[in-house]
């Protein structure tokens, strides 16, 4: 039963994965606005039903890591080591998926595309505004946790926007430069150092709050 359930599970990921990638090339060829989800479902090779199964948004076809962004911080925070503050082992996991390239450290080879295409769609910006608040939300709720406190607390909300808002700052300050023409790899490395930076900040920000 277990070996089956495994069997299942792995097939579902598998065409998940398929449904997005096939959307994901579709979108950077032609513009995210210019695709119906029709189209992706037949490039695919699955019904447009399948897709929505999968995907209840068409935004999400292309946004479609931030399921994992969410695993990534809960077993961060949950997981971290003795002693160790939720915010230090956010700091400790942000700069080592930098380091390590991760896909959603959000920099690399061939992103520029990939911003483009967000760029240029206002539904894409929109969806990506609306999960950058749940995310917020799902840190303050971390915090909270760990903090043991109610999740209405202002102090928890604080750290969570901070948080949010000093990745932000980082983030768009990277793909600026990249765009300007920067050498990735020195926009790379100043990130990382930027980033630690601004997650130090935030500590003490949210140590004297």
């Amino acid at each position: 039963m277990t070996d089956t359930l495994g069997l299942r599970e792995r097939k579902k990921r598998q065409t998940r994965s398929l449904i997005s990638d096939v959307a994901s090339g579709l979108f950077m060829q032609r513009g995210f606005d210019n695709v119906t989800v029709a189209e992706v479902a037949e490039a695919a090779g699955v019904s447009t039903k399948t897709v929505f199964n999968y995907f209840p948004r068409k935004e999400d076809l292309f946004l479609d890591r931030y399921p994992e962004a969410v695993e990534l911080v809960t077993r961060a925070v949950r997981e971290r080591a003795e002693g160790e503050s939720p915010l230090a082992a956010l700091r400790r996991l942000f700069l080592r998926m930098l380091r390590e390239g991760h896909p959603l450290g959000g920099i690399g080879p061939g992103y520029q595309v990939f911003w483009q295409v967000i760029l240029d769609s206002p539904a894409l910006r929109a969806r990506t505004r609306e999960l950058v608040e749940e995310f917020e939300g799902v840190l303050a709720g971390l915090f909270a946790e760990a903090a043991g406190t109610d999740p209405a607390d202002p102090a928890p909300r604080l750290a969570a926007a901070l948080v949010v808002a000093a990745y932000r700052a980082v983030y768009v300050t990277s793909i600026d430069r990249i765009r300007a023409g920067d050498p990735m790899q020195d926009v790379i490395a100043d990130r990382v150092a930027l980033l630690d930076r601004a997650m130090a900040a935030v500590e003490r920000a949210v140590d004297a709050f």
